[in-house]
């Protein structure tokens, strides 16, 4: 059975970071396709990043390039998000989902994730 358990979340100012981490198992993590999804105060599912098995391709929404770093460990099966100059629109959930680089509107929702954490942005 699939599980993703997602952490790091919490508040930060505008300017700041803040590490996501997504705990994995019930599947083959170093063989799939991993990514972040986020949900925003009365907005739909919004994808964010993607990365390969290898992690040598990594995707990124135009709002976040360059702000976002997705990485993940195999060996732990854990995937990562770092997040530095966070802005006041990065508030949302973040969720990590399993076999997804890419998603565009309601297809995100296809895709198995986790709880979620939540990252406020906030002075």
């Amino acid at each position: 059975d699939v599980q993703l358990v997602e952490s790091g979340g919490g508040l930060a100012q505008p300017g700041g970071s803040l590490r996501l981490s997504c705990a994995a198992s019930g599947f083959s993590f170093s063989t799939s396709e991993m990514g972040w999804v986020r949900q925003a105060p009365g907005e739909g599912l919004e994808w964010v990043s993607g990365i390969n098995p290898d992690s040598g391709n990594k995707y990124y929404a135009q709002s976040v390039k360059g702000r976002f770093t997705i990485s993940r460990d195999n060996a732990n099966n854990t995937l990562y998000l770092q997040m530095n100059n966070l802005k006041s629109e990065d508030t949302a959930i973040y969720y990590c989902a399993a076999d997804l680089v890419y998603c565009r509107g309601d297809e995100c929702a296809d895709y198995k994730r986790g709880q979620g954490t939540q990252v406020t942005v906030s002075s």
